[in-house]
């Protein structure tokens, strides 16, 4: 079964929403062991910044994927090489 494009956007958002936070816990529980100590509001910034770098770099790659998918359908055999005929 296909996905429609209304969820694909909420699974688009619940995965930046969830990473969002995974992010902001991690930095909070691991800054300290490296003797970095941020407050509450620079987390939540240093975690948005990472959001939007992780949604660009996705974005990037998906596209580069598809370009790829796009070129190889694109070659005349759409990824289908026909056998040899055979010799008699």
């Amino acid at each position: 079964m296909k996905q429609s494009r209304a969820m694909s956007l909420v699974e688009a958002i619940a995965n930046v929403v969830v990473g969002y936070g995974v992010a902001v816990v991690t930095q909070l529980l691991v800054f300290p062991l490296f003797g970095l100590h941020t407050t509450l509001a620079e987390n939540l910034t240093i975690g948005a910044i990472f959001t939007v770098v992780s949604i660009a770099r996705s974005f990037a790659l998906r596209r580069l994927f598809e370009a790829i998918r796009v070129a190889s359908r694109c070659d005349g055999h759409a990824g289908h090489v026909e056998p040899a005929p055979r010799r008699r």
